[in-house]
């Protein structure tokens, strides 16, 4: 599970998104790194289409700004936040197996 959220974070780190993309994608484009890629970002952006609502993909996108967040979400007791865990670590998994 651990391992899955590295990977993902990895990947999303190192990509780069226009302004129409989805809020992944964009946070992706965005996030500086030297390796950001467009196809890269759009690949892990459609991953969050296919598996998250554009709800959680803005919530997504938020994660990788406060990795304390995400860390907060994955420890929590409240159904809510599993839930989207649950479907976050989906995504994570998706866009791994679709992007990699």
């Amino acid at each position: 599970m651990r391992k899955t959220f590295s990977v993902f974070l990895t990947l999303f780190l190192l990509a780069g998104a226009p302004l129409n993309a989805n809020p992944v994608e964009r946070a992706c484009m965005t996030s500086g790194r030297d390796a950001a890629s467009p196809s890269l970002c759009s690949c892990i952006g459609d991953a969050a289409r296919a598996t998250l609502s554009y709800r959680e993909q803005r919530q997504a996108a938020r994660l990788f700004d406060d990795p304390d967040e995400a860390e907060d979400l994955r420890m929590s007791d409240n159904r809510r936040d599993e839930a989207f865990w649950e479907r976050y670590q989906a995504f994570g998994e998706t866009a791994q197996a679709m992007c990699s």
